[in-house]
């Protein structure tokens, strides 16, 4: 037999808070809002708790537990992932954190021609004896219009591309809360989308469409948190709003943090 040199006793009475791996890139299947599964690639980082007499973790299984689970990622196989190496583990906690380029399928507003899109996606999910703890990120690329450069010039406006990013905490009985639905409310509160697809019609309805709804990175973060405050099935949410200035060398941002009175 083998020695098992991870499960030996260690002596120095030192916890450790992480254990694990990081930068594994790997195939998955994630869900999409309409019933169907992706495949895409996500890079993860998995790790757990340490006891102050175990030598080291067992690193194999981390790989284990992540390729059982790769078949359908959702909110609740998510959680179970985590809740299972944290179990296979015997470790007080687990965390899960899994990022990946996802793709829905968009229409232009004009010709209804179709293309992917790209958002970046991140699934972050904490096991404990006390429960788990769930969050989602979405990174949305958008389009906006200055206000002050349409109010101030006798002709045009300047626009930037920039991104919206969200994360939110969804509630218990939020199991449905996906990223097709935080996207639409990040593309939603900008001047006009991104596409990856744009004949002329499409491209002369979006650059009046986006001049008529000329938003600031305040006015982004604020359209999203009407939003987001206004619904029940969410506890937390981080929201940030970034654009690449093109009139200017810097960047603009804007962000806000908010977490619900009674937790619920």
């Amino acid at each position: 037999m083998l020695a098992d040199v991870q499960a030996a006793s260690d002596s120095r009475g030192v916890a450790l808070d992480e254990v694990g791996i990081e930068g594994l890139r790997y195939p998955v299947l994630v869900a999409d809002g309409q019933g169907a599964k992706r495949e895409t690639v996500a890079t993860a980082a998995m790790s757990v708790t340490l006891g102050p007499e175990v030598k080291g973790a067992h690193l194999s299984r981390f790989i284990e537990v992540l390729h059982g689970s790769r078949e359908q990622l959702t909110c609740s196989t998510a959680v179970g992932l985590a809740d299972e190496l944290r179990e296979h583990m015997g470790s007080a906690s687990a965390r899960v954190h899994l990022v990946f380029p996802y793709f829905l399928e968009r229409e232009a507003p004009v010709t209804r021609s179709r293309a992917f899109v790209e958002y970046t996606c991140a699934v972050t999910v904490t096991s404990s004896g006390a429960g788990t703890q769930l969050m989602l990120s979405v990174e949305v690329p958008v389009t906006s219009v200055c206000p002050c450069s349409k109010a101030i010039s006798d002709r045009g406006a300047h626009n930037q591309r920039g991104h919206i990013t969200i994360e939110v905490k969804p509630s218990d009985r939020a199991t449905d809360m996906w990223f097709d639905e935080l996207i639409d409310i990040a593309e939603g509160a900008a001047s006009s989308p991104v596409y990856a697809l744009l004949k002329r019609p499409d491209e002369r309805h979006v650059t009046m469409a986006g001049y008529d709804n000329p938003v600031f990175v305040e006015d982004m973060v604020r359209n999203v948190c009407q939003v987001l405050s206004a619904s029940d099935r969410i506890t937390a949410y981080r929201v940030r709003a970034v654009n690449d200035e093109s009139i200017h060398k810097h960047a603009a941002y804007a962000a806000v943090s908010w977490t619900s009175p009674n937790g619920a």
